[in-house]
């Protein structure tokens, strides 16, 4: 407490901006690894993406140095948008006594990040859509062929009208619900277990960092799963009046990944979710404590 929420939420956007410089790398990565062998059974498809390091290099390979960077311009808004709501809501309930209730914290957690993904999701479809394009020799998935972030917003908007900014929301609200509240929560808890067991001094920045790791792991088993359905979502193509030609909504989303690529599926790109969670969760919430007591 002690910070007005309007600061939270600069502080928030700040964090969340500072992380997603060096997160957006397996961001690229994770989007392809999502979207490879798309409604196909394991082993019919080609695999030009193995793991994180390989996938890497292999982006680096078609795409050159900064192919590691693509839709960071959009990253970073969506960071910005989703990051500033997403603690200025958090931030107005500790402030109305409500993460003072049991499960106070969970559920505060998680509204605060539904409106953050709401309002962020424009700029989220734009990046998914980005980090998808590239060379035909390492495709994946649907190429929108956008030119630019502001050309893309241009022709979403123009082909679809606003609410197809809107495109792919549903996924995106469940992804960010759960992973705020399962995050928020088992940060929380997993902090004050490290300073309990006394391996670390309260506040001090590793017991930070190993609460954040713990969190992680299960931020990343409960959120992947949504992940995989959110980029499918926001990335496949499109008929002329919005209806997606792969994917009716998000149910049909779920039901069509496990009876055609089996549970697992819904588990591709863990890795990259775990090594973009770790250190994207405690350095925004690094950045945000260090600037919370500046």
């Amino acid at each position: 407490g002690g910070v007005p929420p309007a600061a939270d939420l600069v502080l928030g956007a700040t964090a969340g901006c500072l992380a997603c410089f060096l997160t957006n790398p397996l961001e690229v990565v994770k989007t392809r690894l999502q979207l490879q062998g798309e409604l196909q059974a394991p082993g019919t498809y080609p695999r030009p993406y193995r793991g994180v390091l390989r996938a890497a290099v292999a982006v680096c390979r078609a795409d050159g140095l900064g192919g590691l960077q693509k839709g960071l311009a959009a990253g970073l808004l969506y960071q910005g948008l989703m990051n500033g709501v997403r603690f200025f809501c958090y931030s107005l309930a500790e402030d109305a006594g409500w993460t003072g209730y049991p499960g106070g914290t969970v559920a505060a957690g998680a509204v605060a990040g539904a409106v953050g993904a709401i309002v962020g999701s424009p700029a989220y479809l734009v990046k998914t859509h980005l980090q998808a394009q590239t060379l035909s020799t390492v495709v994946v998935g649907h190429q929108h062929n956008h030119e630019s972030i502001s050309g893309a917003f241009k022709s979403i908007y123009q082909q679809h009208g606003v609410v197809g900014l809107w495109r792919g929301v549903t996924g995106a609200v469940p992804r960010v619900t759960v992973g705020s509240a399962v995050q928020l929560s088992t940060f929380a808890s997993a902090k004050d277990w490290v300073c309990e067991h006394q391996w670390f001094r309260k506040g001090s920045w590793a017991a930070v960092l190993a609460g954040g790791m713990v969190s992680s792991v299960a931020v990343a088993v409960a959120m992947t799963p949504f992940d995989v359905i959110s980029t499918r979502l926001y990335n496949q193509p499109v008929h002329a009046d919005g209806t997606g030609k792969l994917y009716r909504g998000f149910l049909d989303c779920i039901l069509q990944i496990s009876n055609k690529e089996g549970l697992l599926g819904l588990y591709k790109g863990i890795g990259a979710v775990y090594f973009r969670l770790g250190p994207h969760t405690v350095l925004s919430l690094f950045f945000w404590d260090k600037l919370r007591n500046m």
